[in-house]
């Protein structure tokens, strides 16, 4: 099993059919995310609507996220969910594997010293 800094965890991704304060919408995959950094426990939600293109445990279960500097590497030999994607204009990107079972979220910022994307 892959070992992750646990000094670079980022947050937690719950999904809800709630809608929850402060929800941003990202049109791409159709669903309203809530910013890890305005909760005590860096916790985002997922509110995906009906019609989202996100399938799978992407879209059911939760996942933990960690911060990375190289997505690509990152992902190499483990059961990948989602390849590396840009979901920010170059400001971030994103991939998203399985990792004994649960979701995991590899983000990697163009700046590390980024706080978030919200």
């Amino acid at each position: 099993m892959p070992q992750f800094d646990r000094s670079r965890f980022d947050h937690i991704g719950l999904v809800t059919d709630d809608a929850k304060p402060g929800e941003s919408w990202v049109e791409a995959t159709r669903v309203w995310v809530t910013s890890p950094r305005e909760h005590p426990y860096n916790v985002e939600w997922l509110r995906f609507e009906p019609d989202t293109p996100v399938t799978g445990p992407l879209r059911t279960e939760p996942h933990v996220a960690y911060r990375v500097d190289d997505a690509r590497a990152a992902i190499e030999g483990l059961e990948v969910l989602a390849e590396p994607f840009d979901v920010g204009d170059g400001f971030l990107m994103v991939a998203f594997v399985i990792v004994d079972g649960g979701v995991v979220e590899f983000m990697q910022y163009a700046n590390p010293t980024e706080e978030g994307w919200f």
